[in-house]
């Protein structure tokens, strides 16, 4: 039987999209982004002048939902976490960038169209390093919250 923190790993594997949950001067925001995780890193790309990484650079804590559109209470599961994040550079940015290019081909150099290649140029690269993580599966029952052990 699969652990629950092997659960987890593979939902967070199994999906792409977290909304982050930021906090700076102009109050709470929050924002989808793709990612692609490393256990329970999330490594993801933005424009470095969109608000939650201006937000970011003021106060790196964050917290992250990943979850789909479910349409019934009893069906909803998800992963939430919080932790600090962090700007990539050098030798863990190229790796991160390995691995996000394995998850979403798309943005390979030679497959990106000219539009997206050029966005890649200007982007900064995040990594989102769990401190908790929780997972909600109101299939057990409603409301039911289980933290997931990161370490």
């Amino acid at each position: 039987m699969q652990s629950r923190r092997d659960e987890v790993l593979d939902y967070l594997s199994d999906h792409r999209v977290a909304t982050l949950s930021t906090h700076g001067p102009g109050g709470p925001w929050a924002a989808a982004v793709f990612y692609v995780n490393h256990g329970f890193t999330l490594t993801f790309l933005s424009s470095p002048r969109s608000r939650h990484a201006s937000d970011l650079a003021v106060d790196p804590s964050c917290a992250a939902a990943v979850h789909e559109d479910y349409a019934g209470w009893s069906d909803i599961r998800g992963v939430q976490l919080e932790g600090t994040v962090t700007v990539l550079s050098g030798s863990r940015q190229r790796e991160a960038l390995a691995r996000y290019e394995a998850k979403f081909p798309m943005i390979r150099p030679d497959r990106a169209p000219e539009p997206i290649r050029n966005a890649l140029e200007r982007v900064t690269w995040y990594e989102l390093v769990a401190s908790r993580c929780f997972f909600v599966d109101n299939s057990v029952g409603f409301g039911n919250r289980d933290e997931i052990p990161v370490s």
